[in-house]
């Protein structure tokens, strides 16, 4: 079988959105330069679009034009590695993920154990945040929560009231067990991150249950983030501003 009818039998079976390399294709190594012009020329056609180099999708049509891949299939190679997870989502995307803002953005922010430079990938901007937890799928949505709170301020288009409201309803209808868990998580976060997380559960669940979080913090301390008295009443003693 041609090299060109192989490729467009697996694109065809592909879903819309779903971005792939050569790997994806079950051709041998003297004819991926083959591959690479059938991949270019239906590139042109507009069958697929690149995304970077090596990297294509097949596009889904919206009212205005080709929809973008989702974020995690710009990263998906960035955020799991031999089948153990190394990365995941957070910035815009974690802020979605919880209700916190209908934006989408061409920065893409990863969490990740290992500090990393920024990069680029086609009109995406990809950057890292260093996550001192280990980073299993499990946890994921807690980091996700927790990102959002320590970056509450940068929530594009949001009020912070109603985003501290939004995440005091989110932590609450959270098991026991993910509370506690969450807890532990926000230790190795930054003071105004394990401030915010303490005041808001110690507003669910009382001062004793957020004892710890609350010892880790300098008394002189103080986080200006502009909440209202009226959304976390004890702000002042977790040095709330």
């Amino acid at each position: 079988m041609k090299v060109s009818d192989i490729a467009v039998n697996k694109i065809d079976r592909f879903k819309t959105g779903y971005v792939f390399t050569y790997d994806d294709f079950d051709i041998p190594v003297g004819k991926i330069d083959a591959l690479k012009k059938v991949l270019s020329r239906l590139t042109e056609s507009g069958k697929i679009v690149r995304l970077s180099k090596g990297k294509y999708y097949k596009p889904k049509e919206g009212v205005t034009g080709p929809l973008r891949p989702d974020e995690y299939q710009v990263v998906k190679d960035l955020l799991e590695e031999n089948g153990k997870i190394i990365g995941y989502l957070s910035g815009i995307n974690a802020f979605n993920k919880v209700g916190l803002t209908t934006q989408v953005s061409n920065t893409i922010q990863i969490g990740t154990n290992i500090d990393k430079k920024s990069i680029k990938r086609g009109k995406y901007t990809i950057r890292f945040i260093r996550q001192k937890n280990t980073i299993t799928k499990e946890n994921i949505p807690l980091f996700q929560i927790l990102d959002s709170i320590r970056f509450v301020k940068r929530i594009p288009d949001a009020d912070i009231n109603k985003s501290c409201e939004r995440l005091i309803n989110i932590i609450q209808n959270l098991s026991v067990e993910e509370q506690g868990y969450l807890i532990k998580l926000a230790m190795k976060y930054n003071p105004a991150t394990r401030a915010l997380t303490g005041a808001i559960l110690e507003s669910i669940k009382g001062g004793v249950y957020v004892e710890a979080l609350y010892k880790s913090l300098r008394g002189t301390t103080t986080f200006n983030l502009n909440i209202s008295p009226t959304i976390l009443k004890n702000k002042e003693k977790w040095q709330i501003r």
